[in-house]
């Protein structure tokens, strides 16, 4: 969203962030269903990202798409045709228009709360006028070759979208009340650079990402949407003559004694009063539905 539009989102997350999901879901949907497109119902999940990578407020979603969809009848698959799936200038036009239409709805009903330098947005001429000139601008949507296959897709659910503003790896110094980090300048052909920050400020650009109290950051639609998943997949399957050969087993995780011993080489198990024998669990205690009643002590009463 342009940076117009991340000053309201700064100051209302909940309420354009969710604007953000619902419009570019109805972007996809609305243009695959298009017969001059594809004519087809298509499935994803969209991830929200709040930063770029100077960790400075960006937000904007990410989104994985199959490449292809279930036609109206569900008796078909149609695939997109090779290396292009949606006209990327007919979404951003969509998109552009019913992100600023569900943005003048929640004004309009009250939902967005302006202060500080925003606070002039109150009046409604001013609102209308601030969002006028976006309406003529381009908004950007970009679209990326699809994934190198099934494994591809799983290393980015793993590793990309769980994460938050920054991962442990582009940290490269804490020293001094500094910060250093290395960051990817995509303005200037995807340079690696280095910037370092005082902590206050490194932490201030932390928590500009932190969501609202349960906001939902990862969601699915159409046949990937939970509710209808299961049986749209093995639809989708049948069509494509793809049988579910392979099913990947979740690994479980390390006890956390075995990776405290690997660390200290001492163990948990182990009797802390007579080191030798193992400490065994003999009884499991329900969890308390109420914190249990006050019982004076002898020195109370």
């Amino acid at each position: 969203m342009p940076e117009e539009i991340a000053a309201i989102a700064y100051q209302n997350k909940e309420e354009v962030y969710g604007i953000l999901f619902r419009a570019t879901a109805e972007t996809l949907r609305t243009i695959a269903a298009d017969p001059q497109h594809l004519g087809a119902e298509i499935g994803f999940f969209a991830v929200l990202h709040s930063w770029g990578q100077n960790l400075l407020f960006h937000p904007h979603l990410h989104c994985v798409v199959p490449g292809g969809g279930l036609v109206p009848d569900g008796k078909r698959w149609i695939s997109c045709r090779p290396g292009f799936f949606l006209p990327v200038s007919v979404l951003s036009c969509l998109f552009r228009r019913l992100f600023l239409d569900h943005l003048q709805a929640a004004f309009d009903q009250g939902k967005l709360h302006l202060f500080s330098s925003l606070e002039r947005l109150r009046d409604p001429h001013a609102f209308a006028q601030y969002l006028a000139p976006l309406r003529h601008t381009d908004w950007v949507v970009y679209a990326k070759p699809p994934f190198g296959g099934p494994e591809h897709v799983l290393n980015y659910l793993g590793r990309y979208t769980h994460r938050v503003a920054i991962s442990n790896n582009r940290l490269l110094n804490i020293d001094q009340g500094k910060v250093t980090f290395c960051w990817k300048d995509y303005r200037h052909h995807d340079q690696q650079k280095v910037m370092t920050l005082e902590a206050d400020e490194f932490i201030r650009r932390f928590l500009l990402h932190v969501l609202p109290d349960g906001f939902q950051r990862i969601r699915h639609y159409g046949f990937l949407a939970h509710r209808y998943r299961k049986a749209k997949l093995a639809l989708c399957r049948q069509l494509l003559g793809v049988a579910l050969t392979a099913v990947v087993q979740r690994q479980d995780k390390p006890d956390y004694r075995d990776l405290y011993e690997k660390l200290t080489g001492r163990s948990l198990r182990e009797c802390p009063v007579c080191h030798q024998g193992t400490m065994l669990r003999v009884a499991l205690l329900p969890p308390l539905s109420r914190a249990p009643p006050l019982v004076p002590t002898p020195c109370e009463t």
